[in-house]
Formats: C-alpha cells, structure tokens, sequence
C-alpha cells in the first residue's frame, strides 16, 4: 500500500491511496466515522483500472492523526477476529 497527501489543511486531509483493495479503506472509513470528532470520511475508486482509490477525512482534531488511529483500531479488531476464529475451527 502506497499513500500520498494530494492535499492537507489543518482540518481536512485528502490521500491518493495506490496498491491496495477498496474494503480495507471502507473499514478504516467506517472506524473513522466512530469518532465524534470526524465530520466526514469518504472513500472512492478514482479508477478501476488504475487500482488508485482517493480519501479525504474533515475532523474537529488533526485528520491525519485520526486516520492513524482508526486504522490502529481496525487491525485491533481484525486481529481479535483471527484469534476467535482460531479458537472456534479445529483442523484435522
């Protein structure tokens, strides 16, 4: 995954977002859009065959800082997920 700031201000960040899939960036919008101080989270393919998906966040606080602990907080979850589906299938 490969990330550049295409533009930031102090309450608003936009990334251009390459080597990566949609639903990853869909869980960190949806994390994002948790916090009470992010206004807006988008997230688009800016084209299919590109494979570059664009987003932009509008917080109250820092948006990049938000970014980061969003994304920290889904693979908190994705790592929770892997251990319960560990301990629930058993491999003969």
């Amino acid at each position: 995954m490969n990330a550049q700031v295409i533009s930031s201000e102090p309450k608003e960040i936009s990334l251009s977002i390459t080597e990566t899939d949609i639903g990853i960036l869909y869980i960190i919008q949806h994390e994002l859009l948790q916090a009470s101080s992010t206004d807006f989270a988008g997230v688009i393919v800016k084209h299919p065959l590109t494979n570059e998906c664009w987003m932009r966040v509008n917080s109250s606080s820092k948006p990049l800082g938000e970014i980061k602990k969003a994304t920290d907080s889904a693979i908190k979850m994705a790592q929770e997920f892997n251990q319960l589906f560990h301990s629930k299938i058993k491999v003969n």
